[in-house]
């Protein structure tokens, strides 16, 4: 771990020493969500491991992981406000060099909130154990992704993505460290993922407007000419 990570990480440690799991698995994954860098298995393969070091069956994984999901849900919609505030301000120093406005980016989110699909794709980007959480919280925010479908997906995709790591900390006593910086490795490759998916993504918006060819946004998403 670097040294700007290894603080959070003794600090969690910390406080699943002398709070009850519930409450450890709870805070963690509210502090683990809001700090993009801490890894996110760290929190609940350690409550795992604790679950099962204290003699708790593996039943008892389901609880937790809704516990944590609370958390994450929580740290994850405080990403989201800070991204939907911060829209105008990205926009006003990068929008012209993309060729994309503020007008834009609302119409992207307007074409993305029209149907179960946007919830079944947000469930799944939240459910991959390899998918990292931050940075679909931030594009949600700044396409203002429809709330009731960040929400509701958001939740029930993290408590899939909780009980992953849960069961991975209850069956690895011992060699939990070991496992982390293994899943730390395969998350990274999500990031890597996600970070050629944005480029492909603007470079295209960018290539059409720099071609003047076709509509722009709002007219590609809106169905006609903007008069």
């Amino acid at each position: 771990m670097s040294a700007i990570i290894s603080p959070f990480i003794a600090f969690l440690h910390s406080i699943a020493a002398v709070v009850p799991l519930p409450v450890f698995t709870f805070l963690g994954a509210l502090i683990e969500e809001i700090v993009a860098p801490i890894p996110s298995p760290i929190v609940m393969t350690l409550a795992g491991s604790l679950a099962a070091t204290s003699g708790g069956v593996i039943g008892s994984l389901v609880t937790l992981a809704i516990i944590g999901s609370i958390g994450k849900t929580i740290g994850s919609y405080f990403i989201y406000l800070i991204a939907d505030k911060l829209e105008d301000v990205v926009l006003s120093k990068f929008g012209k060099f993309l060729g994309v406005s503020h007008r834009e980016v609302e119409a992207i989110g307007k074409h993305l909130n029209k149907g179960w699909r946007d919830d079944i794709v947000l469930f799944l980007l939240r459910a991959i154990p390899i998918m990292p959480t931050a940075p679909v919280s931030l594009v949600a925010g700044l396409v203002k992704l429809n709330l009731r479908t960040y929400l509701v997906s958001t939740f029930l995709g993290n408590i899939v993505r909780n009980l992953f790591y849960l069961y991975v900390g209850f069956t690895s006593i011992g060699a939990l460290e070991s496992v982390n910086e293994g899943l730390d490795s395969i998350e990274n490759v999500g990031y890597v993922l996600l970070f050629a998916l944005m480029v492909i993504v603007v470079g295209y918006f960018y290539l059409q407007r720099k071609k003047g060819k076709g509509l722009n946004i709002i007219e590609r998403f809106s169905g006609h000419k903007e008069e």
